[in-house]
């Protein structure tokens, strides 16, 4: 059966997002095998943002000179080296900082130019349906790949190795289907994806002479919250599952996959009410979405002291509706604030903000070596509570929308 060229773009895309977080579930291997740090393997996982970070603000430039295809080519052939590197460098931290690093760029430079060249090769669908398949195939390997990764780990043989062959397989298949895909016309609007819903870009009125990421509205009415979107995610997927590693010992990896799974998918579930809810009243999704922010951390707080497989079953989802729902409230007001000129950029800055999120676990872990766990993530709350404030005001000032909207970008 021949594939659509919007489905073989796609499949790179969810190969890409696969490898992206199939890392997390391998901290608990590492740890046990080669007698590394908790603060040493979560620095690894964060090491994956400072390659994403760059890559995501350059490649969207990139593919607008040169196309899509030929910023994807390169991603596909790295994203195979870097699981190869990962792979060798299985009892090698500097190998497997330096393979995390690597597929960060892989992964920034993939999201942008995937995703415009998805929407493009679906331009007699209906409109939004591109920005729907390219969200949806990102999100699945996203959290499909940590799902799988932790059954692999568990119970076959290599855990450090086979996880990252199969990866370098599917990486093959998809860059062989993705290597002749069709280029279409660039179109005429930038965008940047989100690791969820991408955005789509509004009319708002020309933008004054400052870039919208450098004005006091952004950093005011959108920044705050931007880190919880990843700080909900890695707390699902990284400090839950570590806290349960003596009680569910024996099935510990395989449920980490499953946390990631069940914190990353529902995260995706829950964006498309959240786009209705935010269309209603503008700001409230920012304000529900921190909300379940500090409600899921003070869950891992109880799970300190009651190591409760069901209470954390229930913190991932409290976590996953955080996640969704700070990222659907970010990338909405951004589309009310920002011109059409300025959006690729603000979209770029707004992820820069939310892959922060990435380094709580290490940070966490370094204070834990100092202070009691519950009261490192009492206080984690405590920024939480700060971060709802702020979207609260934020809330305030997004009525009435249409009016206050356009007075905020003059």
């Amino acid at each position: 059966m021949r594939l659509a060229p919007w489905m073989r773009v796609s499949f790179a895309l969810f190969v890409v997002g696969w490898g992206a977080n199939e890392f997390a579930p391998l901290l608990i291997v590492y740890r046990r095998t080669d007698n590394l740090s908790e603060t040493l393997v979560t620095a690894m996982f964060a090491a994956y943002v400072l390659g994403l970070v760059p890559a995501l603000i350059v490649a969207a430039r990139l593919a607008g000179s040169f196309g899509h295809r030929a910023v994807m080519r390169p991603v596909m052939v790295t994203a195979a080296l870097s699981s190869l590197l990962l792979a060798i460098g299985e009892d090698s931290p500097p190998l497997l900082f330096a393979g995390r690093v690597l597929y960060g760029v892989c992964t920034g430079a993939a999201m942008a130019p995937g995703t415009t060249w998805v929407k493009e090769l679906s331009a007699g669908a209906p409109t939004g349906t591109g920005a729907r398949r390219a969200a949806m195939s990102l999100s699945a390997g996203f959290g499909g790949g940590p799902l799988v990764t932790g059954f692999l780990a568990q119970w076959l043989p290599a855990p450090k190795v086979l996880p990252y062959l199969v990866h370098i397989a599917l990486t093959i298949v998809a860059g062989a289907l993705v290597w002749r895909a069709p280029q279409t016309a660039p179109a005429e609007e930038e965008h940047v994806v989100s690791s969820g819903e991408p955005s789509v870009a509004r009319a708002v009125p020309e933008r004054g002479p400052r870039h919208t990421a450098l004005r006091g509205h952004f950093w005011s009415l959108v920044a705050p919250m931007a880190p919880w979107v990843f700080t909900c995610a890695t707390v699902g997927l990284v400090i839950l599952p570590s806290l349960m590693q003596a009680t569910i010992e024996g099935f510990a990896v395989a449920f980490t996959g499953i946390m990631a799974g069940l914190t990353l998918g529902v995260g995706v579930v829950v964006q498309q009410p959240a786009r209705g809810i935010e269309a209603q009243r503008p700001g409230l999704v920012s304000v529900l979405g921190m909300a379940c922010s500090v409600a899921g951390v003070l869950l891992t707080v109880v799970v300190v002291s009651h190591r409760s497989v069901l209470l954390v079953l229930a913190a991932g989802v409290v976590l996953g509706c955080g996640y969704g729902m700070t990222l659907v409230g970010g990338l909405t007001r951004i589309e009310h604030l920002t011109p059409a000129s300025d959006l690729a950029m603000t979209n770029a800055v707004f992820y820069s903000l939310t892959y922060l999120g990435f380094f709580v676990p290490t940070i966490v872990s370094m204070l834990v070596e100092q202070w009691p766990e519950r009261w490192v993530l009492l206080g984690l709350a405590g920024l939480g509570v700060l971060s709802f404030i702020a979207a609260v005001l934020a809330q305030r000032a997004a009525r009435p929308a249409p009016t206050r909207a356009a007075s905020l970008v003059e």
